[in-house]
């Protein structure tokens, strides 16, 4: 009988469906990228702690993803108040993910965050996000073009230029790569330990890492979820995640 895969938890969004029925959910895409590039077992996680709690998942799971979402990060975790421009929050979503980051730098396990997720890994570690990044002098918009076709919204769209030699530099081969954009924050101040290794022309932050973190803990602002079987970004990314999710449920069961 052959092993079985690592698991990744793929962490989950709260939605209402018709206004009516609460439910959690996460993109394809996600499921699919873990299961046919990382080759993982993607499980769906409710993050919400009257379901589920940091330690039940950390034992359940080999590594995590921390998946892109429509609400923000609420700015009371990173002591700020909530404006209009902060948008819509998941209040549960927060509770699961911020501890879950730290337990993870602490214990080395892996985890990959993206958009949304690369957010929670900087408010995590004593970071801010700006509301807005469009608002600011001299950037760019990175939100997602509100019209077109789910292939136009996820186009690549700007560079990403990443330190010389550095971690993604080294992963992906490539010094400066295309990414999509669609996200309407961005990070302000980095967290402790946090090392931005990557930005877009604009000066915006796109590739993060947790200094001297005894496991996999990077972080992208983009979407490499999409088309991550055949985009030459995306496809090494998550074929690195999988490696370390994969050693690290060798040692467990070892």
């Amino acid at each position: 009988m052959p092993r079985p895969r690592p698991v990744v938890g793929i962490i989950g969004n709260s939605h209402m469906i018709n206004d009516q029925y609460p439910a959690h959910a996460g993109g394809t895409m996600n499921s699919q990228a873990i299961a046919e590039v990382a080759n993982a077992l993607p499980l769906l996680i409710p993050s919400d702690p009257r379901f589920v709690s940091v330690n039940e998942l950390l034992e359940v799971c080999d590594g995590f993803l921390l998946t892109g979402g429509r609400p923000n990060v609420h700015p009371e975790e990173y002591g700020e108040d909530p404006t209009p421009a902060h948008g819509d929050f998941d209040r549960g979503r927060d509770a699961i993910a911020l501890p879950l980051v730290r337990a993870c730098v602490e214990r080395g396990q892996p985890f990959l965050g993206v958009c949304r997720g690369f957010q929670e890994v900087n408010v995590a570690l004593g970071g801010t996000l700006h509301p807005e990044i469009r608002d600011l002098p001299g950037r760019m918009n990175h939100r997602m073009p509100p019209d077109g076709t789910i292939e136009e919204k996820f186009a690549l769209r700007h560079s990403v230029r990443f330190t010389d030699g550095g971690v993604f530099h080294r992963i992906l081969g490539a010094e400066e790569v295309m990414t999509n954009s669609l996200h309407g924050q961005g990070i302000k101040t980095p967290g402790k330990r946090i090392v931005i290794d990557g930005h877009a022309p604009d000066g915006t932050p796109e590739a993060i890492y947790v200094n001297d973190a005894p496991g996999f803990s990077l972080s992208v602002q983009w979407h490499p979820e999409w088309n991550a079987a055949h985009d030459p970004v995306s496809r090494p990314l998550f074929q690195k995640f999988g490696e370390a999710v994969g050693e690290w449920a060798a040692r467990r069961r070892g």
